[in-house]
């Protein structure tokens, strides 16, 4: 297995639409696309992080995966033009994890 531990710096003030843009269509397409979303999270301590964990059987279904997600229609045209305003991009940190052999998230 391979997981992607992703955050974001989210612009300050823009957390809740943020959420709700995650919560209400960047996941479920995701999971419509095929993606296992194992959960997001806010920061307890400030409001301009935000982390989210997916998981693929392996690399190779990571980049049919991407390639289904990001080069939809959805995600070119409704989705992603609306990311910029809300996400910092420049300081997204992605830390792709394989799970050690005896974690109980396998």
């Amino acid at each position: 297995m391979l997981f992607e531990l992703r955050q974001y710096t989210i612009v300050p003030g823009y957390r809740e639409e943020w959420v709700r843009l995650m919560e209400e269509e960047i996941i479920p397409l995701q999971v419509a696309k095929g993606m296992v979303i194992l959960g997001s999270w806010v920061s307890e301590q400030d409001e301009t992080t935000y982390i989210w964990l997916r998981r693929f059987k392996d690399e190779e279904e990571r980049k049919a995966l991407y390639e289904a997600v990001y080069q939809c229609d959805e995600w070119k045209n409704s989705i992603g033009p609306r990311i910029p305003a809300m996400m910092e991009r420049e300081k997204m940190q992605v830390t792709r994890m394989i799970a050690t052999p005896k974690s109980p998230i396998q």
